[in-house]
Formats: structure tokens, C-alpha cells, sequence
């Protein structure tokens, strides 16, 4: 209206003062123009740099300029893995977004050592040893001078949590003498058995951390499957639909709010205890060699280490197999194996199939191992996926693999039967995301530099 009211008085020369001549007039609405439009120009690149600036997306251009002229506040964590298998150390350089503050995970160091600190569980200080090994590691890539405020921990898993405890109890206290001695910061609270509740927020915030979903409303569900446990957590759409939770939810700080989410870690459940659980079942318990219906009968006295013990096993005759043809029999293996997984699942996570998934650990292992993704950036995969292919590979005669039959029956049995997910839900298999690794540890980082409390109510 602005703009053209002006135009429908020009043939009134008393009211309208526009000089004559079409130049003039043309001049004269440019100059009347001028101050609103510019106004307005100013406003437009002010409200797209206010939203930019309030966009993950914004933020890296930002950052990168800052990080070029040398202003970044760079900061670091160590974060040592006492896993069931292995121990792993990983040392996280972050500095802070130069917009908002939050942290942005530069690069990290991640180094691995078998076996893990249970092996050593009447040998605490020989577990240590293998402990400084690794700390050593994370010391090549941090600034001696900044040791001293790199905060350092070490959280056991399940294979702590399965030892007697004065034997956990002993490997711990090796390791804490250890720390003392790190140059690193630490306190009483730095080496411990981790809660497995702080297990599964930790890889579920790592996963959406690295996927740039932590802030969003449509975060992924994580599934991470250890040696002794295996961890499940989301964030539920409707809570008030599975009153089951309740006992189970948890809030998560994420950038200046919380995202409230159901998490349980299942002791029992994980690879290396499925395995243990059903190569034992009926059987005495001082017995070393044993023979099991989930192992092709052509393999014979196959070494598997659970913990401290050491037991040989073979596989079992059944009416399935034949001389030529040795094969596994996949229904009475399926059978075993369902009687020690599913009443270790409470509570079932019924609406975890309403989510996007990402499972790792184990369930990348095996998917890789198996040819269901890619070895390298790993990929996308389905639940009847893994149990077609576990009724391959329980027909196949592997003495290379020989436990492999038992692993994906096992998997396939706890995502469909044990967790409900429909054979033609999605999976998401990674072992990095951008270059990173999914680990609980990137979480747990996190939650060290970022507050003082854990990522509990």
C-alpha cells in the first residue's frame, strides 16, 4: 500500500508536492524509499543470522573459522574401558563452540588390549600392568602440562560385575594405586564398576551425540551387546502408554534441557554369558570339557575362556546331522538357547520398534564377520537378515568359526523373541560414526567435563 499510494495523486499539483519530470519524481521516491528498504535489509540479515546461529548447522562454519585463527579452548578426557573381553583406553580432545560453549569432540585415541581385567582377577597387580600399557598410550597424544586437568577413569562391565568380590575388589584397588601415580586428575570415584544404567545412557547419548541428534525430538534407540551384559535405551514416544518404565527412566542432560529415556542393562545377556549359560546347561559344574547342541559335531576340544575359567568344547551328534552333511540342530540350539536369554529380558522393551535403531558392539562384529554389512563403514541390516543367516551358518561345518552358530541364534532370538521387533525392522550397524568410535565412553567423557553429577536423577 505504501508504495503505491503516492503514485495515485500525482495529477493533484496542490496536495501532491512530488516535483515535476519523470526523473525528479523517480529520484524523489528512491530517496523516500531508501531508509525503509535499508531498514529493512538490516533486519532480514539480522533475523538469518539470529536463526543460523541457534542451527547445528551454523555452528561448524563458525567453529572452523575460530579454529583457523587459533581460539579454540581445547580440553580432554581420558576414559578407560574395563570390558568383559578386553580393556580399551579413550582419550578425547574437545574445545568449546565458540556460539553456544558446548563441547565438540575433536579427535580421540582409542587403543585395546585382551584379555580383559577379569582374566586377572587372582593376579590384581599382572591387570594393572596391562592397564598402565594404555595409559601410556593416551599420554603420547595429550600436552604433559594439561595432565594434571584431564580428568582420567576407569569403569568396569560385567566381567567385574560376574567375579567374586574381593577379587574385584583387588583388581580395582591395583588400579587406583595405578592412577594415583598418572599425573592425571583423578579421585576416589575414578575407578569403579560402572552402574549398567550409566552403560546404556552413555552409548545411547554417544550414538545420538555423533548422529547430531541429541538436541532433536526423533533420537535413534541404541543397542549395545557386551560380553556379559547387553544394554537397551530409548527415549519412549508416549510414557504413559508402557507404565512399566517408570522404574527405568532416567533424565538425560543434553544442551540446556534433558530428553527422558528408558534404559536396563540385562546381566546375563550378553554374548560371552549366553555362550557360557548354554554350553553349562545341565551340566556338573566342575566339568572343563563339554559338548554342546549348538556347535557343529566336526569341531572338537575348541578353547572358550569365560572369566577365569577355561573349557574345551565340542560339537554334539544330533539326528540332523550326517557324515557328509555335519550340521547344527538349529530348532533344539534355538530352544536351549531361548530358555537361558528370555527370562533375563525384564522388563521387555515393548516400543522399542517404534524407534530408528543403531546396535553395535557384538551385533557389528557378527554382522561383518558373517558378510550382513560392510567390514569397513558398516551399514544397514534387518532382524530376519540375522536369522536367515543364523540357520546358514549353523548348516555350515566351520572349525574357523566355531562358535559363530551359537552367536547369531542367540542375536536372533533376543531381537525378535526377546525384544519384539518384527523381522523386517531396520538395523543400523556401526563401529564409527564420523570417523569416531561408539563406545559408552564418548558419554561418559562427556557427562566428566560437562557436570559433576551422573546422568541419573
Amino acid at each position: 500500500m505504501f508504495l503505491y499510494q503516492p503514485l495515485e495523486q500525482h495529477d493533484s499539483p496542490e496536495t501532491n508536492p512530488i516535483p515535476t519530470g519523470s526523473k525528479r519524481q523517480t529520484k524523489f521516491i528512491t530517496e523516500t524509499l531508501r531508509i525503509p528498504f535499508l531498514l529493512m535489509l538490516a533486519s532480514t540479515v539480522a533475523v538469518i543470522f539470529f536463526f543460523c546461529s541457534y542451527t547445528d548447522s551454523f555452528h561448524p562454519i563458525v567453529d572452523s573459522i575460530v579454529g583457523q585463527l587459533g581460539y579454540h579452548e581445547k580440553t580432554y578426557a581420558v576414559v578407560v574401558d574395563a570390558g568383559s573381553t578386553g580393556s580399551r583406553v579413550l582419550a578425547y580432545e574437545f574445545h568449546h563452540g565458540y556460539l553456544d560453549g558446548r563441547l565438540v569432540l575433536d579427535s580421540e585415541l582409542f587403543r585395546h588390549s585382551k584379555p580383559g581385567l577379569s582374566a586377572f582377577a587372582d593376579r590384581p597387580e599382572e591387570g594393572a600392568v596391562t592397564i598402565e600399557k594404555l595409559l601410556q598410550e593416551a599420554k603420547g597424544v595429550i600436552p604433559a602440562d594439561r595432565w594434571k586437568d584431564t580428568p582420567l577413569v576407569l569403569k568396569a562391565t560385567a566381567g567385574l560385575r560376574l567375579l567374586k568380590p574381593e577379587q574385584a575388589e583387588g583388581l580395582l584397588q591395583a588400579c587406583r594405586d595405578l592412577f594415583k601415580k598418572s599425573g592425571f586428575l583423578v579421585n576416589d570415584a575414578s575407578v569403579e564398576i560402572m552402574d549398567g544404567t550409566d552403560e546404556g545412557i552413555f552409548s545411547w547419548f554417544t550414538v545420538n551425540f555423533l548422529l547430531g541428534k541429541i538436541n532433536g525430538r526423533n533420537t535413534v534407540a541404541a543397542l549395545d551387546l557386551g560380553g556379559g551384559s547387553t544394554q537397551v535405551t530409548f527415549a519412549p514416544k508416549d510414557v504413559s502408554q508402557t507404565p512399566l518404565y517408570k522404574d527405568f527412566m532416567h533424565k538425560v542432560p543434553t544442551f540446556g534441557s534433558h530428553i527422558d529415556v528408558f534404559t536396563n542393562s540385562y546381566l546375563g545377556a550378553g554374548l560371552m554369558a549366553v555362550r557360557h549359560a548354554v554350553f553349562t546347561n545341565g551340566m556338573p559344574s566342575d566339568l572343563r570339557n563339554l559338548s554342546s547342541e549348538c556347535v557343529n559335531p566336526i569341531v572338537k576340544n575348541k578353547l572358550f575362556r569365560y572369566g577365569t575359567e577355561q573349557f574345551f568344547i565340542s560339537g554334539k551328534d544330533n539326528p540332523s546331522s550326517t557324515t557328509g552333511e555335519p550340521q547344527v540342530d538349529y530348532d533344539l540350539c534355538a530352544s536351549i538357547v531361548s530358555s537361558k536369554v528370555l527370562p533375563t529380558l525384564k522388563p521387555k522393551p515393548v516400543t522399542l520398534k517404534q524407534h530408528e535403531i543403531s546396535a553395535f558392539s557384538y551385533f557389528f562384529d557378527r554382522a561383518i564377520e558373517t558378510g550382513l554389512v560392510d567390514p569397513i563403514n558398516g551399514g544397514e541390516t534387518t532382524v530376519h537378515d540375522f536369522s536367515i543367516r543364523s540357520r546358514e551358518v549353523c548348516q555350515e561345518a566351520n572349525v574357523e568359526q566355531p562358535f559363530m552358530c551359537i552367536d547369531l541364534t542367540f542375536i536372533s532370538i533376543l531381537l525378535e523373541e526377546g525384544y519384539g521387533l518384527k523381522p523386517k525392522t531396520p538395523l543400523k550397524l556401526y563401529k564409527k560414526v564420523k570417523g569416531h568410535e561408539i563406545s559408552w565412553a564418548l558419554g561418559c567423557a562427556y557427562n566428566l567435563l560437562t557436570s559433576n553429577q551422573r546422568l541419573q536423577p
